[in-house]
Parts: C-alpha cells; structure tokens; sequence
C-alpha cells in the first residue's frame, strides 16, 4: 500500500504532496528529515495559487524583455519603430534594418540558447541527483568549447553550423569521461564525485584551451575572444537552425524521457519494477544534455548558472513532477538568459556586456538566496 501511495506522489498524483518517499521507495522512517529522502508533491506556491498563473506571469515577463531586447541596443528603437519594423517592413528605413537584421535575430538566439540550458540543467541534476549539476560544473560547456577551437582551427569556418559538430564531439567526449571518473568503485555513479570530476575537468580544458589560442591566427583569436564571453553581437540567422534543431530534439527526448525520471526518483529497485531501465534513461538523458548544451555553446558561448539556477526556481514554483519541471526550467531559462542580455546592453550603455558575464553576475546572488530561502529542494 506504500509502494502504490509512493508511485502515484511521484508521477504528480499524490494532492497536497504532504508526505516524502524514502530511498527504497518506501515512506521515511518516523523522525526523518524530508530533505533525507525525495520531496515529492507541489511546493506550497502552487497549490496556493496554481500553475497556470505562474506560467502566464513567467510568459508575459519573457514577451516583455523580447520587445525591450529589440529596442535596446547602442541605437535605441522606439517601440513604435519597432512594431513598424515588425509588421510593415520599410528596407530603406535604418531602424527597421536594425531591428529585422540585427535585434530579431539576437532576441531569438538569446531565448532559444537559454531554454536549451534551463532544460540540459534540469536534466543532469535529475539525472545525478546534484543540485550543482548543470553543464559547466559537468565540464561538458568547456568540452564544448575544445570542440569549437578545434573545429576552427581544422576547417577555418566560422559559421555556427560548421563547428557545432565539432562542439557536440568535444561535449560527448568530456561527459563520457566525467562520469567516468565519477564513479566510484561498487556505488555506481557519486554525484560528489562527479562535480569534483567536472570542476578538475573543466580547469584542465580551460589551461589546453589557453594553450591551444596562442599558437591560433589572429581572426580564430578575435572569434574565440567573442564567443567565449558569451557576447552574442552580430548573432544572425544563420545560428537559429542549429539552436531549433537542438532544442526540438532535445525537448522531444526529454519530455519522453520525464515518466522514466519520475519513477528513478523512487530509486532503483522502484524504477525498475516499474518497467523502466535504468542504464536506457541514463544513456539517452546524457545525450539530450549533450545536444541541448552542445547547440547552446556553440551558438552562445559558454553561459553559466543558467542551467544551475533555473532548475531549482523551476522545482519552486512547479514541484518536482518531471512533466511540469522540464518545460518551465526552458521557460525560466529563456526568460533568464534574455533578461542577462538585455540588461547586459544598459548597464554600460552604449557599450555592452556579454551575457556570459551577466548570468554570472545575476545567477549567483539569485542562486544563495534560493538555498537560503529554502527553495532548493531536496533532489
């Protein structure tokens, strides 16, 4: 009768979410902290309110900073320009060339790169159990950008579509071996081990990397200078195909994938007489981190705390029913980065900040005030 309560708590059934599932899949013991166990259930948020008010707000937030991104900028755009821009196009007119060649395109990478990091986070912190799993703690960001020296160096493109292929080699190649080195000997994957194995990872990548730019042509130089703060200037068109081909794949496998992850919540033995297998899920969550981070890399450059962040806010406000998290994490990701962009372009204006900085800037204040608010839930 407690396996059966703990299963439908965990596939998001369980009404007020008031009681916590064990690591066995059974009901803590009597005078376990929640935290000692998974959480399961909606967090207080919503089921005071509902859902669906926090992600209309979320929504109009997110529409809002599209038409602030659009008319912000060293040239400021009148929201009247743009709307003229937007629905009745005059080429010879500098401002709609602005907005349609310039600001449209930038809006859309600085959406669609964020979503694709608020979902790869969501999944490695489900997939690891880590609540500091994303993909540059994974190492995987600057795998990714071995991947994208590399594929400059060889092919002397500099087009998004030419070394994507080369970031995804370089994210695969780094997360094999992180979680290789992250497991211990008879306890499988250590999700402890697996931040230290990413960190020490990343720390060598970043040293080659260096290393690698200095015997670099100047222009490789000035590219790789540009995109690894995460600066997303000039960002055309051409970069919007690979990011919606990655975040179309990887949101198709991940909201396929979220029945699977709720039942892992349960634990192994759970999951398993459930029908789900494990080694299966595991395999094809890795690869939706590596195509969704890859894509969001290679077009972005290396973003942090975004897919950190996002997540544990994401779980606040949604609970930690997969089929709720995974789509409001991309939300709030979208959302996240696009306001780092925005506010990135004001700060020094008419200068600017690349959005890698600011959601470095931004996320790591928010993120202390989550865990000191308690908002970061028990994985």
């Amino acid at each position: 009768m407690a396996d059966g309560r703990a299963v439908a708590e965990a596939f998001g059934a369980g009404g007020e979410g008031k009681s916590a599932v064990g690591p066995e899949g059974g009901p803590n013991p009597p005078g376990a902290r929640e935290s000692d166990g998974l959480r399961v259930g909606r967090p207080r948020g919503v089921r005071a309110f509902g859902l669906l008010p926090w992600a209309a707000l979320s929504t109009g937030l997110l529409v809002a900073l599209a038409a602030a991104s659009i008319a912000t900028g060293s040239r400021l755009v009148p929201l009247h320009e743009v709307w003229d821009a937007l629905f009745d196009f005059d080429p010879k007119n500098d401002a709609h060339l602005v907005v349609r060649e310039l600001r449209l395109p930038r809006t859309f990478t600085a959406i669609m790169a964020g979503a694709c990091l608020g979902l790869a986070g969501a999944l490695a912190q489900s997939l690891t159990r880590n609540p500091l799993a994303e993909p540059g703690t994974l190492g995987i960001s600057q795998g990714a950008a071995s991947g994208v020296i590399v594929g400059l160096f060889f092919t002397s493109a500099s087009h998004v579509a030419v070394y994507v292929w080369f970031a995804f080699i370089g994210a695969a190649l780094t997360g094999a071996l992180v979680h290789r080195l992250g497991r211990a000997e008879t306890a499988g994957t250590n999700p402890t081990r697996l931040i230290l194995a990413g960190a020490a990872l990343s720390i060598v990548l970043w040293a080659l990397n260096t290393i690698l730019l200095l015997a670099q042509p100047a222009w490789v130089q000035q590219i790789y200078r540009n995109w690894a703060l995460g600066s997303l200037a000039g960002r055309g068109w051409d970069n919007l195909p690979v990011l919606i081909a990655c975040l179309a794949a990887g949101a198709a496998a991940s909201f396929a994938l979220a029945p699977s992850l709720n039942a892992a919540t349960l634990g192994a033995d759970m999951s398993k007489a459930l029908g789900v297998k494990p080694r299966t899920t595991s395999a094809l969550t890795n690869l939706a981190i590596i195509v969704l981070a890859g894509g969001a890399t290679a077009a972005a450059g290396p973003v942090v705390f975004v897919g950190m962040a996002c997540p544990h806010a994401a779980r606040a406000l949604a609970g930690t029913d997969h089929r709720r998290l995974l789509p409001f994490s991309a939300l709030l990701g979208a959302t996240a980065t696009l306001a780092s962009d925005t506010l990135g372009r004001i700060v020094v204006y008419p200068g600017e900040v690349g959005v890698g900085a600011m959601t470095s800037i931004i996320g790591a204040p928010f993120f202390v005030w989550l865990v000191r608010r308690g908002k970061v839930l028990g994985l």
